[in-house]
């Protein structure tokens, strides 16, 4: 039961003691899930609490709705435009939050259904185990509207095969279920209309060990087989042209490729490029960039400066006020 003064209804985020398992339902239904400081305090709050109880041994956590979570709160940023540093703390405990999740002593699960982005993905990707269905939907968009790649995300892009990161982090890219378990962003895939049912076996199971909390999950998920014109089965064509040095190279090399035959997709992707913010995806290449030779911490304390340092315009103030045409359009 949620032990907040709140009640279960108006509460934005519920915690469930059942037995030895924890459930934390994010509760803004209307608002997508998005991530306020309210939910940065009640998540850490229990997260923190159930990693000290014995009888806890396992943490689910799922969203209400048709989203997971929609990432940050954006209003939030820009309502304290003119307080310097009114963010301050909560950037400070979201990326704590972020740590505490990658380095968390007791199983998680994460049950994806739906909207993933940013911040709220955040919450999805680190976990031992992170189911996603049909209806998911993976992106990291920040660096369109002149941020950055954040909440981990600058360690976890830097991590996937070839040039993978680059290009979801500067395109903002839109990953399925099926391309989330197949780039090792998700571990399990499974039909919508079966994640009641496993929620309901691992709230059956005697304890949370790590290997019957898989063999649970694996009742249920199938085998993952990529869709035709998946972007996944562009990768020699995204390893070439992200891997080159600067955003207007990667520019260039991509106008070069566009027109030949069976390159369609690259046109959209230009235009996004062409329609974001120049410093956004400079900061966002170069932070993936140094994120390969970088620990998990130091790219978190990386990921603080830079937000700390865009919240207070002194990088850009891109992210208050995104040009609708890039200077990189050509």
């Amino acid at each position: 039961m949620a032990k907040e003064g709140a009640t279960q209804d108006e509460e934005v985020v519920l915690g469930q003691e059942i037995d030895h398992v924890r459930v934390i339902t994010l509760n803004q239904p209307r608002k997508l899930n998005v991530i306020s400081s309210r939910v940065v305090y009640l998540l850490a709050e229990y997260l923190e609490r159930w990693e000290k109880d014995e009888n806890a041994q396992l943490v689910i956590i799922k969203g209400t709705g048709r989203a997971f979570s929609a990432g940050g709160d954006l209003k939030m940023f820009y309502d304290g435009k003119k307080s310097k540093d009114s963010c301050l703390e909560v950037v400070y405990r979201m990326y704590w939050l972020c740590y505490h999740i990658h380095t968390y002593k007791k199983v998680q699960v994460a049950l994806v259904h739906g909207i993933s982005m940013g911040g709220g993905a955040s919450l999805m990707v680190p976990m031992k185990f992170s189911v996603v269905t049909e209806k998911t939907v993976f992106a990291t968009p920040e660096a369109s509207i002149g941020f950055h790649t954040d909440c981990s995300f600058s360690y976890v892009l830097s991590h996937l095969p070839g040039r993978l990161g680059e290009y979801l982090a500067l395109t903002g890219a839109r990953l399925n279920g099926k391309e989330l378990v197949t780039a090792g962003l998700a571990t399990h895939f499974v039909p919508s209309e079966k994640l009641p049912e496993v929620e309901k076996r691992l709230m059956s199971l005697k304890s949370g060990e790590e290997d019957a909390v898989r063999s649970a999950i694996d009742e249920f998920a199938v085998e993952v087989q990529l869709d035709e014109e998946s972007i996944l089965n562009k990768k020699a064509l995204i390893d070439e042209c992200f891997s080159k040095d600067t955003v207007a190279d990667i520019i260039k090399s991509l106008e070069s490729e566009a027109s030949k035959e069976g390159n369609g997709w690259i046109g959209p992707v230009l235009k996004g490029l062409k329609r974001s913010s120049p410093t956004g995806l400079r900061m966002t290449l170069r932070s993936i960039r140094e994120g390969r030779n970088q620990k998990l911490s130091e790219c978190l304390r990386k990921e603080f400066r830079l937000t700390i340092n865009t919240l207070r315009m002194v990088i850009s103030e891109d992210v208050y006020e995104v040009k609708s045409v890039s200077t990189y359009s050509t």
